[in-house]
């Protein structure tokens, strides 16, 4: 009986994925760099330091990565802010507050900063619903890297076989399964070109699941 649900945030909680493409975007342009639509598709699921690091070994560029994550985090920040369009993904609060008023655990592990976890949670009063926020910045290799996974199950109060996670990201499920969780792939319209045939199960709308569903997952 499944007892502690992991929610990744981006693409599964809310869709600041435009808000991050337009950050590096305007980024990249900064530093003179040309990342195709298939690139930037594989760093879906990375936090911001992996990517940079990623960047500048390929690129040799000459800022020290921490610089570089604080001058995009620069452009996100100003552009969530302004942003007054930025919702919840349909359906996932319902979910959210099923989940809750039925006893379970809910954590957040998400590649997101810490800031940027703040903010969704303040924006949105979701703060209440979840025992811990786990961002990827704590880690020295990003997801599909299972170490983010494994370190939230370690917080659930209920044995790993009892926790399930909700990923939307190739990567995600890719680090779910590495750390042997049950998971939940969320084929987001927000999250294109992600290959999650490996997820134990794939929905679409987050109608299609249930607390009850959930509890009787083994």
């Amino acid at each position: 009986m499944v007892r502690t649900v992991i929610f990744d945030m981006d693409g599964v909680i809310v869709d600041t994925e435009p808000v991050h493409r337009y950050a590096y975007y305007r980024h990249f342009e900064e530093l003179g760099l040309e990342v195709t639509d298939e690139e930037y598709a594989t760093f879906t699921g990375r936090s911001t330091k992996n990517v940079y690091q990623y960047l500048k070994d390929k690129h040799g560029l000459a800022q020290p990565v921490e610089e570089l994550v604080m001058m995009k985090r620069e452009f996100f920040n100003r552009a969530f802010d302004e942003k007054p369009d930025l919702e919840l993904l349909d359906g996932v609060r319902p979910l959210i507050e099923e989940l809750h008023q039925h006893g379970f655990q809910l954590i957040l592990a998400s590649s997101a900063s810490k800031s940027t976890i703040d903010r969704v949670m303040r924006r949105f009063a979701l703060g209440p619903f979840f025992s811990h926020l786990v961002s990827g910045e704590d880690f020295p290799r990003s997801k599909p890297d299972p170490a983010i996974f494994e370190y939230a199950a370690s917080l659930s109060r209920a044995p790993k076989a009892e926790c399930v996670v909700i990923e939307d990201s190739a990567n995600g499920v890719t680090a779910a399964k590495a750390a042997g969780l049950y998971c939940i792939g969320y084929n987001s319209e927000h999250s294109p070109m992600q290959d999650l045939h490996h997820a134990d199960r794939v929905v679409g709308y987050f109608q299609e699941l249930t607390a009850e569903q959930i509890a009787a997952i083994n």
